[in-house]
């Protein structure tokens, strides 16, 4: 009877402590996710900053630099719900006006535009790599929180369902192949 209750306390304790390893693991996703947008929120800001700054510097066109403008205007002012579409919005602007490579040339001919067209393509290319990191970052937890243990013991607690963050983040040819920009 006392070797029953023994291995029946063992038998609680190695699945409390899995159920315990699984809640830890969960938060640390939930932590990566958490850095992984602030990551993402911060070169989104980048990007929509460099861009008013191109488009304010008077070596484009005006319309173009309109177009610019306002759609880098938009993505900064753009509440949560409609933040995917505004930064879409913002990739199409640039990809409309930067699709000819002479745009990038005019940049640079202009004075200090070597450094903003090295920064507007550092700031493009960084985009989608930060999103990819945390759209790895929510499937991996959307992967673990779709488990039965976790659904049966609510190891995620009260943390929101993670959401993938879905936009349209295509580089303009001739700013994401510049050589020297990293």
């Amino acid at each position: 009877m006392t070797s029953t209750l023994i291995w029946i306390a063992v038998a609680l304790f190695a699945i409390g402590l899995y159920l315990s390893w699984t809640a830890g693991r969960l938060d640390r996703l939930h932590a990566r996710i958490d850095a992984a947008r602030a990551a993402l929120d911060a070169q989104l800001l980048r990007r929509a900053s460099v861009t008013q700054e191109v488009a304010t510097s008077g070596v484009l066109d005006p319309a173009a630099s309109i177009v610019l403008y306002e759609a880098a205007h938009a993505a900064r002012q753009a509440v949560e719900e409609h933040r995917e579409v505004a930064e879409s919005e913002l990739s199409q602007a640039l990809r409309a006006v930067f699709e000819d490579a002479g745009q990038v040339e005019a940049v640079r001919e202009a004075p200090g535009g070597e450094g903003a067209a090295v920064e507007l393509a550092q700031a493009v290319r960084r985009v989608p790599m930060a999103r990819r990191f945390h759209n790895d970052a929510v499937r991996a937890a959307r992967a673990l929180r779709r488990h039965r243990k976790v659904r049966w013991f609510r190891l995620a607690g009260h943390a929101p369902f993670p959401m993938a963050f879905e936009m349209d983040d295509v580089a303009p040819e001739a700013l994401a192949d510049r050589p020297g920009a990293s």
